[in-house]
């Protein structure tokens, strides 16, 4: 599907606020509410727009640790790579996990109620058997910056 410059500033308005009407959209983009609306279902339907959901601030809901854990597995094959992300999938601590090129394997973010309850499941992790050769613990500190990609940078 080709986005469009209304198509791509009507994402850019819904991924910053969901809640906004059709009219005050509509209005954003200067188009009337009809096509501004059908363009937000055929975006639903093409499947770019999956959801609308609401941002939690773990940290002040969940009073939540977040640690950023480098992951490096004994045996690179491909059931190895399907233990872990069997194991990944289980864990809800677990709030991200990328697989990358390089030094490492995985990168995992964990949001967990302390640095013992880390270690607790860190420890889990190291009795379960999946492989892992090497771990590396970072504790955030400080959250910098936190955002999705500008949509200017979508192909269209």
């Amino acid at each position: 599907m080709k986005l469009d410059r209304y198509d791509l500033r009507i994402l850019d308005i819904l991924s910053k606020d969901g809640r906004i009407t059709k009219s005050k959209l509509a209005e954003s983009i200067n188009l009337s509410v009809s096509p501004c609306w059908e363009r937000v279902k055929r975006l639903e339907q093409a499947g770019i727009i999956e959801g609308y959901t609401v941002k939690l601030n773990p940290r002040v809901v969940l009073k939540r640790t977040p640690v950023w854990v480098q992951i490096e597995l004994k045996v690179h094959n491909a059931a190895s790579f399907e233990c872990f992300e069997s194991w990944v999938q289980e864990v809800p601590e677990v709030t991200e996990c990328v697989a990358v090129g390089g030094g490492v394997d995985y990168l995992i973010k964990v949001e967990m109620e302390s640095i013992d309850a880390y270690q607790r499941l860190i420890d889990r992790l190291l009795s379960s058997g999946i492989g892992i050769a090497r771990y590396y613990t970072y504790i955030v500190t400080k959250t910098v910056k936190q955002a999705a990609p500008p949509l200017e940078l979508a192909d269209s």
